[in-house]
């Protein structure tokens, strides 16, 4: 009995999460008007299922490719077979991030003149792995990991229909390990069923020893955790933060997410005001990838008390939020002709070194004021070096 199968929703209407992703798609099958998408989200959050039900709501037929292995003439003859249909195929391409630059390219007559429907479906950040090209032709959906929520409703909804018993505990574990991937969590209940219908905690963890997910054991532990560590090294507590970090590692928390987060840390609550927070979390990062518990332990140890130790400044944070707020919400702004190496006007420019290492000139059209310093910390010192090199030099 394949679980993940036998309970793949066929209607909309039956998935879990994604709510405001169904919603949208909902309307579209009723306005019968289905644009050229890329869903773009982790394993097992829906995105294959989305796509089959899409086909089916709107009677197209179905072609599944995988991105790694494609041939562009699969798709072409697909389309050939349609020529002068009243019916319009559904092309899936999952792993849509594999594609070529030219696989891509070839995609964008079709797509224009609405030959057939593109579905593409990535884990990876369609913004460095799509050409413009297709973005520009497809409506972009991030499809999030299911909630612990979702994948308990969905749980229970599989209970209606196949009995087993399971303990608090075991299904505690059985979804939180699951890391919000529904797949993931079918298989795990599938072979544990196949060992006993009375699952327990002991099965669970010897079918699979540690969690898929970036957390504990627990549904609120592994978050609520996270954030008092990350709020402990902002207010510079060292022994809450410490105290935080042993809790996660107890709870076997993996030591590459316990490093990147405190990556994150150094350079959003750090930043400038100690540059090096960033080269040490950096360091940490590398050093337990390579090393692995338990002598990780220290490791992370080492970085939390550095971190909570440095001077805090969010500025480059706050700096580049306000920054792409701008760029959301105004037109964007042509860039100086004498900036563009390919421009006539490139003649105008003002090469700073030619003056000493700095001249007044203007590399936006407008002045506007992203960057505002907490002069705290080295960051005081950057304060002083911009001062003399503009106005003192």
């Amino acid at each position: 009995m394949n679980l993940s199968l036998k309970f793949r929703p066929t209607k909309i209407s039956q998935m879990v999460g994604q709510d405001d992703i169904r919603e949208i798609f909902t309307k579209f099958i009723e306005n019968k008007n289905i644009p050229h998408s890329l869903f773009y989200g982790t394993a097992g959050s829906g995105k294959t299922t989305m796509a089959k039900i899409i086909a089916k709501e709107m009677d197209y037929e179905f072609f599944e490719l995988d991105g790694a292995n494609l041939k562009s003439e699969e798709v072409r003859k697909i389309i050939a077979k349609f020529d002068g249909s009243l019916y319009l195929p559904l092309i899936f391409i999952d792993e849509f991030h594999r594609l070529s630059k030219t696989q891509q390219e070839t995609l964008l007559i079709p797509m224009e003149e609405k030959k057939c429907i593109i579905i593409g479906a990535t884990t990876e950040n369609p913004k460095f792995s799509v050409s413009s090209g297709i973005r520009s032709r497809m409506m972009i959906f991030e499809f999030k990991p299911l909630s612990y929520r979702d994948l308990e409703l969905l749980l229970a909804d599989i209970q209606k229909s196949v009995y087993f018993e399971i303990d608090e505990s075991a299904k505690d574990y059985l979804i939180s390990s699951s890391g919000g991937d529904a797949r993931s969590m079918l298989n795990l209940l599938e072979y544990a069923l196949s060992v006993d219908k009375n699952i327990n905690l002991k099965i669970l963890k010897t079918l699979r020893c540690s969690s898929f997910s970036e957390g504990s054991s627990s549904k609120d532990t592994h978050y609520n955790l996270i954030s008092a560590m990350i709020k402990s090294l902002r207010g510079s507590d060292i022994d809450a933060a410490i105290y935080y970090l042993a809790r996660l590692i107890a709870a076997e928390e993996e030591p590459e997410f316990l490093a990147r987060r405190m990556v994150i840390f150094a350079s959003e609550d750090i930043g400038n005001a100690n540059p090096n927070a960033l080269n040490v979390a950096t360091n940490t990062m590398l050093a337990v990838s390579k090393i692995g518990y338990p002598e990780a332990r220290i490791i992370l140890s080492q970085c939390a008390v550095y971190l909570a130790s440095s001077p805090k400044s969010n500025s480059s944070y706050k700096a580049i939020n306000l920054a792409l707020d701008y760029i959301a919400k105004n037109p964007a702004l042509p860039v100086p002709p004498y900036l563009i190496n390919t421009d006539e006007a490139k003649k105008d420019y003002l090469y700073p070194h030619d003056f000493g290492g700095w001249v007044e000139q203007k590399y936006m059209q407008k002045d506007i004021k992203f960057y505002y310093s907490n002069s705290i910390g080295f960051e005081k010192t950057l304060d002083d070096w911009i001062e003399k090199i503009k106005f003192k030099n």
